[in-house]
C-alpha cells in the first residue's frame, strides 16, 4: 500500500520514498486514531499527512526522552540541531533526518509557510522548561504552536472551498480541540513527565492543584475535586469542537470523510474519560477498536459516494521542480 501512495503522489526518488515510507510507520506505530483517519484521504495525499505527523512526532519525541542524566540540555541541543537541519532542508540543501527531507519536501510541495514549523518548534523547546500554565491564554500561547499551527500545516494537503482566511480559523481550532483532549486523557502520563498541562485556574476553580494530582496518582485513590475539574475541561473542549465544526464543510469534499472521522473519533475520546469516571489521573480511556471501525466505514461510504460524483478527484501530481 505504502508503494501505491508514493507512487500516487508521484514521489520516484528513492531517498524521497524511503524517507516518507519512515514517516508513515510513525503514523502507524504512534497515531492510531489520526493513521485510520488518514486511510480515508485519496492515496496522493496521505505520504503529505504522514510527513507532518512524522515530523511532529520525531519532535515531541525529543522532548519526551528522558533517559539521559543531563536530559534537558541534550533534549534543547538536539531539538536546536532538528530547527538546523529543518532549515537548510527548507531552503533546498539535504535533511540529516528523513522526516525532515519528507516535510520539507511537502512544505514545498504544498506552499506550508515555514513559521508554522518554527512556532511549532518554539513550543516544543517550552516544554523542556514550561511544566504548567497558570490560565488557557497562556496554555493557548502554548497550544498555537503545538497544535493550532499543526491544523494550519493541513489546510493546503486537504484542500479548502473557501477563503484560507475563512476555512483557518477553524482548522487551528481543530488541531487545539484534539491536544486539549489529549491532555484531558493523558493526565497521569503527563504528571509522570512532571507537567500539567490543564490550567491552573480552571484546576483551582474545584480546589485541585498539583499536589493533589501527585497524590491521587501516587495513592491510586480518586478524588471528587478531581472529577470536577476534569468534566469541566471537558466542557471547555468541547467548546473548541464546537468552533471547528464548521470548518468540516470548508474543506475539499474528497478530504471531508477523513477529517470527519478523527473529529468524531477524538471527540468520543471525551466520552470514554467520561465513561470511565474520568479517572484519566490513574488510567488511559480509549475509544474501543469496534467504535472506530464502524466510524471509519462509515467514512468509506462518504468517500464512495464523493468519487462516484467526482471520479477524478485523486490527481497524480507532478513532482516539483527545485
Amino acid at each position: 500500500m505504502t508503494r501505491r501512495e508514493l507512487d500516487a503522489a508521484a514521489i520516484t526518488d528513492p531517498v524521497l520514498r524511503a524517507a516518507f515510507e519512515r514517516c508513515r510507520r510513525l503514523n502507524a506505530r504512534h497515531g492510531r486514531t489520526y493513521f485510520l483517519a488518514t486511510r480515508l484521504l485519496p492515496a496522493s495525499r496521505r505520504p503529505a499527512v504522514h510527513a507532518l505527523y512524522g515530523f511532529a512526532r520525531y519532535a515531541d519525541d525529543i522532548v519526551d526522552d528522558l533517559t539521559a542524566p543531563t536530559a534537558p540540555g541534550d533534549r534543547a541541543r538536539r531539538l536546536q540541531a532538528l530547527s538546523h537541519d529543518l532549515r537548510t532542508a527548507m531552503d533546498g540543501g539535504p535533511g540529516r533526518h528523513p522526516v525532515v527531507t519528507a516535510v520539507a519536501h511537502i512544505a514545498y510541495r504544498y506552499r506550508i509557510p515555514h513559521h508554522h514549523f518554527d512556532e511549532f518548534l518554539v513550543s516544543m523547546r517550552s516544554d523542556l522548561t514550561v511544566t504548567d500554565y497558570p490560565t488557557l491564554d497562556a496554555l493557548r500561547q502554548y497550544m498555537h504552536g503545538s497544535a493550532a499551527v499543526i491544523g494550519l500545516q493541513m489546510l493546503p494537503v486537504l484542500g479548502h472551498t473557501t477563503s484560507r482566511d475563512e476555512a483557518a480559523p477553524h482548522a487551528a481550532a481543530l488541531g487545539e480541540a484534539f491536544q486539549l483532549t489529549n491532555f484531558i486523557r493523558d493526565v497521569g502520563e503527563d504528571l509522570d513527565r512532571d507537567r500539567v498541562y490543564l490550567p491552573a485556574d480552571l484546576l483551582a476553580t474545584e480546589g485541585v492543584d498539583r499536589d493533589l494530582l501527585l497524590w491521587s496518582r501516587r495513592t491510586g485513590r480518586r478524588d471528587p475535586r478531581i472529577i470536577r475539574a476534569l468534566r469541566s475541561a471537558a466542557a471547555l473542549t468541547q467548546q473548541f469542537y464546537a468552533t471547528a465544526q464548521p470548518g468540516l464543510d470548508m474543506l475539499e469534499p474528497v478530504s471531508r470523510p477523513c477529517v470527519r472521522t478523527a473529529f468524531i473519533l477524538y471527540r468520543e475520546i471525551l466520552d470514554a474519560v467520561a465513561r470511565d469516571g474520568f479517572a484519566s489521573v490513574h488510567r488511559r480511556s480509549s475509544v474501543p477498536l469496534t467504535r472506530r471501525a464502524a466510524v471509519a466505514a462509515a467514512g468509506l461510504a462518504k468517500i464512495a459516494a464523493v468519487r462516484l460524483r467526482t471520479p477524478a478527484a485523486d490527481p497524480v501530481l507532478k513532482e516539483p521542480a527545485r
